[in-house]
């Protein structure tokens, strides 16, 4: 029987520059369906959100913790997550202890010493015009699971060695990676670890699914306004915690938006067993790149 979580939560992520990173926020939906932005004074860090998944952890919290952003590089389409390298990573794991460890002179789980690294720039499309000799041409490589959201409709993943434009994910994932070798050991992370029969676990999601779901379609995949967001919230699970009143600088973002309604989608996903179960043909593959929750 699949493991009922009292609540859900789901941290929009980001991978900007600096000690505070607006693009971050944090939305928990409730046991009876009320879902609330958590906001941070001065706004959420890598380094906040961290700690507040450590809190979770410390008092084995019954939560379970989405966050938008790819938890593994590709690496079954060239058998290696950077090919020709001696020093290529074999798993997940030690992909993210190495970008950790190369990045570790970096605040705030940052990683610009990472992409300054002789070999490991080679395989990102980098701004200002700058390209890798080893990024591969078009849109770049794709996990195994982004290659499967594109042949079956459900989406449309970037590929993390992209560093550029509005829809690059490539910083926030590699950021995020530094997180996750810093958790690691702690909160199982699922799909490489079993879902726990007590306590938070954390997983991979894609915002976009949450906004499909809720009713959104075509070209438009994020919330505009608090009422968009509340129908969308309504579609999911039928109540929303009505939003405080706030002057219009600090009203919600789009930021808060997608958490808002990600957050409502897993309370009723993570009831679904199909959600949590993956085709046997990629088992393998999942090993090595994980896998985003809700994708089948």
């Amino acid at each position: 029987m699949m493991r009922q979580f009292s609540k859900t939560a789901c941290f929009d992520w980001s991978g900007a520059n600096g000690k505070r990173q607006p693009g971050i926020a944090l939305a928990i939906c409730n046991a009876d369906g009320g879902v609330q932005n958590i906001s941070q004074n001065g706004g959420w860090s890598r380094i906040l959100a961290m700690q507040w998944i450590k809190e979770q952890i410390d008092n084995h919290a019954d939560i379970l913790i989405g966050i938008d952003m790819s938890f593994a590089l590709p690496f079954c389409d060239l058998g290696a997550y950077f090919p020709h390298w001696n020093d290529s990573p074999l798993s997940p794991s030690q992909l993210w202890q190495m970008i950790d460890t190369i990045s570790a002179q970096d605040a705030g789980l940052g990683i610009n010493i990472l992409l300054q690294h002789h070999e490991i720039s080679r395989h990102f499309r980098h701004g200002g015009g700058i390209c890798g000799d080893k990024f591969t041409g078009g849109m770049g490589r794709l996990r195994t699971v982004e290659q499967y959201q594109h042949e079956i409709g459900s989406g449309r993943s970037a590929s993390c060695f992209n560093l550029v434009g509005a829809a690059q994910v490539g910083k926030s994932s590699l950021t995020g990676m530094r997180m996750l070798h810093q958790l690691n050991g702690q909160i199982p992370i699922w799909p490489f670890d079993p879902v726990p029969d007590s306590g938070p676990c954390l997983i991979e999601i894609y915002t976009s699914i949450a906004a499909h779901k809720a009713g959104m379609t075509g070209n438009k995949k994020k919330f505009d306004d608090d009422e968009a967001m509340t129908e969308a919230i309504r579609a999911l699970n039928g109540h929303v915690l009505k939003l405080p009143d706030a002057p219009i600088p600090n009203r919600p973002d789009k930021h808060v938006y997608d958490a808002m309604v990600t957050a409502a989608w897993m309370r009723q996903a993570a009831r679904q067993h199909e959600n949590w179960t993956i085709d046997e043909k990629f088992r393998e593959k999942i090993a090595k790149e994980g896998w985003t929750f809700g994708i089948n």
